[in-house]
């Protein structure tokens, strides 16, 4: 079973059963357990997955983390739990914070069995952050967020990987958070700023309460738009697409092109279709890769995917040089948006 599978399968038990999982133990058999062997940890193995760890820490003696996670002899997840109905807060990280000073871990994982907060030391080395530079809700598993944790697979564990985003992860996160509670909640100085121009009288309470309405619901419209906007254009990309390859349009002969590499073009296309337009990106299949090309010029290229062989690869086109990039699914295309989308902005106008 694959990682997605057995994700999935879990963030279902989640949505079904949190009701039972109101003590801590129950949190650690039924979600934590399950999600480590879902990322290809030996749970049954006590010098892989080490339970009630215990570390020698200043001015603490005999305390225990819930598990630590050890690789190639060396202590790399500190992982914290909590019963389902506590509110994760950076008061539930003192023991991950102390262990993480005297241990080789460089990730720690703070869960409730429903949320999951990452955290590493990118504000200061050695020392915890309080921020996670990775959160996210089981019970509500988004793709692009498992790409993000197959990067802890056992089988691909790669410190600097993970520290290479961690950062962008980690601030992309709070601005969302940010913006989420500006919308939901416009500050006044924005209500102010945006009613300049189409409110001339004086700026009462009274019209600041009702501008402030007025903001939030046009926050709303807003993203409900876009939605509606990008769902249709899906739509009719596909059509389009599925239309090209019936009538065999750009493609070679005895090629065929997958499935996959239809979605990972439909997938393109939604990353850059506000800098290009979609009518404007072409697929071009060949033996060994599927090219992406804008305006159906070999000399516009904007990515080519290589998914005829066990592992799949992009090629990426904003740096001097192409560069031939690994992925583990279609999601992790995302993965690579601005680089993709710096490549469509040198076509933009051209």
């Amino acid at each position: 079973m694959s990682v997605e599978e057995s994700l999935r399968i879990l963030s279902d038990r989640v949505r079904s059963h949190s009701s039972s999982m109101v003590t801590e133990e129950a949190v650690k058999t039924a979600v934590v357990l399950p999600f480590l062997r879902a990322l290809g940890y030996d749970v049954f193995d006590p010098g892989e997955v080490i339970p009630e760890f215990t570390a020698d820490a200043v001015g603490k003696k005999g305390e225990k983390v819930d598990y630590a996670i050890k690789l190639d002899g060396e202590i790399r997840i500190l992982i914290e739990c909590k019963p389902i109905t506590t509110q994760l807060d950076k008061v539930h990280l003192a023991q991950l914070f102390r262990y993480f000073t005297v241990t080789a871990a460089k990730f720690a994982i703070l869960t409730n069995g429903r949320t999951f907060h990452f955290h590493t030391d990118l504000e200061e080395p050695n020392k915890l952050d309080t921020r996670p530079f990775l959160t996210f809700d089981l019970s509500d598993l988004q793709s692009p967020m498992l790409a993000e944790l197959k990067k802890f697979e056992k089988s691909g564990f790669d410190v600097a990987g993970i520290l290479a985003t961690a950062e962008r992860l980690k601030y992309t996160s709070a601005l969302k958070l940010a913006i989420n509670e500006m919308m939901e909640t416009p500050p006044e100085d924005l209500v102010r700023l945006l009613a300049t121009g189409l409110y001339t009288g004086r700026f009462t309470a009274s019209v600041r309460d009702q501008f402030t309405v007025l903001v939030r619901t046009a926050f709303r419209e807003i993203i409900r738009d876009s939605v509606k906007s990008r769902l249709s254009s899906a739509l009719a990309d596909t059509e389009q697409v599925l239309e090209e390859v019936a009538t065999g349009a750009g493609e070679e002969p005895e090629i065929e092109t997958t499935e996959e590499e239809i979605e990972g073009f439909m997938i393109i296309k939604a990353i850059v279709r506000d800098i290009v337009k979609p009518a404007r990106l072409k697929m071009r299949d060949a033996k060994s890769y599927c090219a992406i090309l804008v305006d159906n010029n070999n000399r516009r290229p904007l990515t080519r995917l290589h998914f005829n062989g066990n592992t799949k690869y992009i090629t990426l086109f904003d740096l001097d040089s192409e560069e031939r990039v690994p992925i583990d699914s279609l999601d992790h295309i995302y993965e690579y948006t601005e680089r993709i989308r710096a490549t469509a902005l040198k076509y933009a106008n051209t």
